[in-house]
Order: C-alpha cells, then sequence, then structure tokens
C-alpha cells in the first residue's frame, strides 16, 4: 500500500481544521496509543487528531483522501484484535472527544450519542430515567461506537440480542468525507440495501461514524441471578441445552472456573460467595412478575440440580448480584494480570460448547500450553485465552499458533464462526479467509473498495 507520509503542511492544514490543542505530533504521542488490548501488536501513528463534531471528521477525511494518507478511527482502545492500530502509521483519529448524550427520547424509547460515549455512563444515565440499553459486553469503559463497530455482545445476549439488535440509525462520514445519514428512530424500515447493517460490525473500514440512534427498553422491575456451583466444566456446560430446552429464557447464562474465578477475587479484592466448586454457571432472570421469574428460576435450578450441581444459591438483592456480576466482568482482566495472553472468541452451536471445552482441555496437554475460557453458554459464545506464562517468546509463539489454528479449525467443523463479538481486524484475518472461504472474501472485498476505493480507512484490517 502507497500512502504518503504526512508532511509539516499536512501538520498545518489539521491544525486549521481543528486548533493546536487537538493534534498531537508524532514525538509527543504516548506508547498507548501504539496499541490496543492485543499487547505484542505495536505501531505509532504519525499524527492523532481529536475531532469533535461530524463536520471535523467530514473536513479531516476529506483532507486525507486528497492526500492519500491513512486513517485508523479509535475509540477507547480496547479491541483485542488490533483493530485499532495505525497498522500504516498516518492519522489516528480519535472519537473519545464525541463524547455527547445528545437526546433521550422518552416518547419513541431512543437515544441518539456521539460515537465517544462511554457504555458505563450511558448505561448508568438511561438507567436512572428508568430505561435499560439491553448490550451488557464485559468492557464497560468502551465506547458505543468501538461496540457498535464490533457487533458487541455480551452477557444478556440470550433474551436482549447483540448490539446490532439496538441500532436504529446512523450518520456516517465516508473515507472521501461525504456525510450519508441511515435509518432514525423509525421501528421498521425495508427501504433498498441496509448500508446501515454493513457498518455495524465492519470495524472501522468502511466509515466513520459520528451519531448513533438506539434503541431503548423499560427498565425491568425485579432481577434475580442464580449461582450453580458443578463437579466439572463439563457438568455444568453440559447442562445449559437442557436449560433452553426448558422453554424458559434467563438474560444471560455465563460459565466459569475455579481457578479463573479465582483470580478474580484476588484481581477485585472482594469474596465471592462461594469458591468451593471446579465449575459454575450464572444465570441471570429479570421482568416485571415477581412470581413468573420465580418460576422460570425454579425450573432452572430443577435441571441443574439433576444434572449434578452442588447446591443453587439464590442472589436476590442487589449487593450480592453486583459482587457476582463484577467478579463476572473481571475474569478478563485478572488473567491479563498473571500472564501475558493471546484470546480466541469462536461461537459453536450452543449444544457442541462442552465438546469444545473438551477439546480445548486435550490441546493443553497435547502442546503444554495453559488454556483458560469463560464465556457465554447460553449462545454458544467461549471465551479462550492461551497464557504465556513463564515460556520465552520463540516456544510462546510457536505454541499458540498451533493451538489457534486447532481452536479455529475445530470451529469450522463443529459450524461455528471466528468471531462472537470481539471482530477480526488483524489478529483474526488469516483465520477469517479460511472460514469464508475465497468467494465469500471476494465479495467483502468488492464492498470495501465500493465504500474506500482508495483504502485508506483503517487498511489492513479485516478483508
Amino acid at each position: 500500500m502507497n500512502f504518503n507520509k504526512i508532511t509539516e503542511a499536512d501538520i498545518e492544514s489539521l491544525i486549521e481544521i481543528l486548533d493546536s490543542d487537538r493534534v498531537t505530533l508524532k514525538e509527543d504521542i504516548s506508547e498507548d496509543y501504539s496499541h490496543d488490548e492485543l499487547a505484542e501488536l505495536r505501531v505509532y501513528p504519525e499524527l492523532i487528531v481529536e475531532p469533535e463534531n461530524t463536520e471535523e471528521v467530514a473536513q479531516i477525511m476529506k483532507f486525507a483522501s486528497n492526500r492519500n494518507i491513512p486513517v485508523t478511527p479509535r475509540g477507547s482502545g480496547t479491541g483485542l484484535c488490533g483493530g485499532a492500530v495505525a497498522m500504516e502509521g498516518g492519522i489516528l483519529l480519535l472519537t473519545t472527544s464525541m463524547d455527547e448524550i445528545i437526546e433521550i427520547d422518552e416518547e419513541n424509547l431512543t437515544a441518539s450519542v456521539q460515537p465517544g460515549v462511554i457504555l458505563m455512563n450511558f448505561a448508568e444515565k438511561v438507567n436512572d430515567l428508568g430505561f435499560m440499553y439491553p448490550p451488557d459486553p464485559g468492557e464497560k469503559s468502551a465506547t458505543l461506537g468501538g461496540n457498535v463497530l464490533t457487533n458487541a455482545g455480551g452477557m444478556r445476549a440470550v433474551k436482549y440480542g447483540v448490539t446490532r439488535d439496538y441500532v436504529l440509525g446512523m450518520e456516517i462520514v465516508l473515507p472521501n468525507g461525504e456525510i450519508i445519514n441511515t435509518g432514525g428512530k423509525v421501528v421498521k424500515n425495508s427501504s433498498g440495501y441496509s448500508i446501515q447493517d454493513l457498518m455495524i460490525g465492519s470495524e472501522g473500514t468502511l466509515g466513520i461514524v459520528t451519531e448513533i440512534t438506539l434503541k431503548l427498553v423499560p427498565m425491568p422491575k425485579k432481577a434475580l441471578t442464580l449461582l450453580i456451583p458443578f463437579d466439572s466444566l463439563e457438568e455444568a456446560i453440559g447442562t445449559v441445552p437442557e436449560i433452553i430446552n426448558a422453554k424458559i429464557v434467563p438474560t444471560g447464562i455465563e460459565f466459569m472456573e475455579k481457578e479463573v474465578l479465582l483470580a478474580a477475587t484476588d484481581y477485585l479484592g472482594k469474596e465471592f460467595p462461594d469458591t468451593s466448586a471446579p465449575a459454575y454457571l450464572l444465570l441471570k432472570f429479570d421482568g416485571n412478575d415477581k412470581k413468573e421469574i420465580e418460576k422460570q428460576y425454579e425450573v432452572a435450578a430443577d435441571v441443574c440440580l439433576a444434572n449434578n450441581a452442588y447446591d443453587v444459591y439464590i442472589a436476590n438483592t442487589d449487593e450480592r448480584q453486583d459482587v457476582i456480576w463484577d467478579t463476572r466482568g473481571a475474569l478478563l482482566e485478572a488473567l491479563k494480570a498473571v500472564s501475558e495472553l493471546d484470546e480466541c472468541d469462536v461461537v459453536v452451536p450452543r449444544n457442541r460448547v462442552a465438546d469444545f471445552v473438551n477439546f480445548t482441555h486435550r490441546l493443553e496437554d497435547k502442546h503444554n500450553l495453559r488454556i483458560r475460557g469463560f464465556g457465554h453458554a447460553g449462545d454458544g459464545n467461549l471465551h479462550l485465552y492461551t497464557l504465556k506464562d513463564d515460556l520465552d517468546d520463540q516456544t510462546w509463539q510457536q505454541r499458540n499458533k498451533a493451538v489457534m489454528g486447532e481452536l479455529y479449525a475445530k470451529s469450522r467443523e463443529m459450524k461455528g464462526k471466528v468471531s462472537g463479538e470481539h471482530g477480526i481486524a488483524i489478529a483474526k484475518k488469516e483465520y477469517l479467509h479460511e472460514d469464508i472461504g475465497p468467494m465469500q472474501l471476494e465479495l467483502m472485498r468488492g464492498i470495501k473498495n465500493t465504500f474506500d476505493p482508495q483504502n485508506i480507512l483503517n487498511p489492513g484490517k479485516t478483508v
């Protein structure tokens, strides 16, 4: 890819569009902006810009298009696949200053936001008004723009779905600087090809989203959580299809192992209700009818006990539930605190999750590499982490590559997919290409070329 390097004249032009306080030169760029959470991939941009509105983003993209300079959009940098890394240098465009909640429309149950709004802040704001934004990925410091561009899922996906299900409209700046609008506050739309759906999950390769219209739902009045210990992870996950077949719909069904749980409790410095069992399921139920919720959790409890659960602990206060779900949300950070790691978030049919977990245990022995996992048992999305521990770099890279190759191959064999919610970017590109085959890859490349014929927007990612 032959891009132009940034010159002094380019810097002056960008300062005219913004101002000197929102343009950071290479020598002043923090190391944090050379990587995302895929820590081993480090590339510095030549320049950082921080626009505050759509018009500034459009001017930056027109300038970059005219000068053939690559642009990489970046939110909080919490991605796990290298999506926010400026692989070709150029301009790193931060959306974090575009952090306004523009409107919460209580009559239409919608919210309009800029892409730099932090998920946690947004969720608190709408909760205070009696509403809920259902997507609930583990990384609460991520931006809503980042969530949209990776189609983030999370721990409520079993009942409520993923980010795509809550995006009603967008304002988008295309790579040439043109601005388009899709959707809006309408709840139905069958008006031609869905540019909006192409944008969701595109990881910043097709356009820069500058405003998002999101669907809200009324906040459920009641919620409770079941913590269910099992003798093995295989028994725990093997119970999930029976829970689903019992015709109940939990808000979420999560799984975790004792070793990872203990790491999280140490990391948070919090006591957990029970840490004695080798493996656990977490089930959450919510709704407005207390009796209906109780009926559902009693059915779930009976299914689990019939499948050799040690016990069923009921957390029915906000404090108890917060401890459990805060711990679940800290599992990844706890693993990162003890070892360098790599991640795989394959998704497989729900009834194959237990088989896949068994397969990872065999891989551990085969390659002598620790693999730890947790994830969304209710939707088949596994979060698997290979741990470097005290291995030297060469041994780590060799073993890790071998394990990753087998994990993705097993996912294909089980009719699964490369990523459930973390995206592709750099880290999973070769596995995506193997998974979708040459015809589908060519179609994706055609879409990229239509939106971005110069390939200046987040080049080197996905396709």
